[in-house]
């Protein structure tokens, strides 16, 4: 399971023990080895985890904790939130059978987030995937528990290894192999967002809802490291610009006033 072992499952400050322990349960049952923990406020190595763990204790014991979900994502190119929020999202909800293949092709490092057991995944953590999964059940109660959660898309993916695996004397082609990390990415929207602030084309009071559609365009477009240097030289070039503009305005200021100065001068001696 070779595609499984590149794919993270990111916790984000889950607060259970038990719910810890049991995402590691069945992540071993379904062949997933990385755990990931963003400022849990549980101890992952406490009774009650271990308890749930049960064969799992390896998947608990070599799960990574972290300070934010920018260093969960290190490395990764590709990430799927998980959500109920679709009437806040500029892209599409989709169901775990749908997305999740998306984060199982050939030669990437890829991430499922799941947010607290209380409150979900906030708007500023959500910006931070590309592609969002909530998961279909009766709308009299749809939430489920982080651990169901997680066992459910869990099983996804280790149905769709199966199924690839046994499609592979159909020779599916390899897919890109020079996509842009989401560190990368990140970076890169950072530097947008400045650039964009200095021009006078984002204002600060709206500029995150503005960046948040930009990030939507740019997730849709899976770009390769090759495109994002050239977007990078792009805003290089423009942060060049924006440093001249000042000069230049004084120059002319100052051309100006020496004009004005001038012709007060002859003014003055004829």
């Amino acid at each position: 399971m070779a595609k499984l072992s590149n794919l993270r499952i990111v916790l984000v400050e889950p607060a259970g023990a038990l719910n810890v322990g049991s995402v590691a349960r069945v992540m071993k049952n379904m062949g997933l080895e990385q755990l990931i923990l963003v400022q849990p406020h549980c101890d992952r190595n406490s009774d009650e985890a271990r308890q749930m763990a049960v064969h799992g204790i390896d998947v608990l014991e070599g799960a990574i904790e972290v300070d934010s979900l920018p260093e969960a994502l290190k490395g990764c190119h590709r990430a799927i939130a998980t959500t109920s929020r679709s009437r806040t999202l500029t892209t599409p909800l989709e169901s775990p059978r749908i997305a999740l293949p998306w984060l199982l092709e050939e030669n990437i490092t890829s991430a499922l987030i799941f947010g607290p057991e209380d409150r979900g995944l906030s708007n500023v953590e959500l910006n931070y995937a590309q592609r969002f999964v909530g998961i279909p059940a009766n709308p009299e109660y749809p939430s489920l528990n982080l651990a169901q959660a997680v066992a459910v898309c869990a099983y996804e993916l280790y149905q769709i290894t199966l199924e690839q695996e046994g499609e592979s004397a159909r020779s599916i082609p390899s897919s890109r192999t020079d996509v842009a990390t989401l560190d990368a990415l990140e970076g890169y929207y950072q530097h947008l967002e400045s650039v964009l602030l200095r021009m006078g084309y984002l204002y600060p009071h709206t500029a995150a809802a503005r960046m948040e559609k930009f990030r939507s365009l740019y997730n849709r477009a899976n770009l390769s490291h090759e495109e994002l240097a050239l977007l990078r030289g792009i805003l290089g070039h423009l942060d060049w610009i924006l440093q001249l503009v000042p000069a230049r305005r004084e120059r002319e200021i100052g051309g100006r006033r020496d004009k004005r100065e001038l012709g007060e001068w002859e003014t003055t001696n004829n």
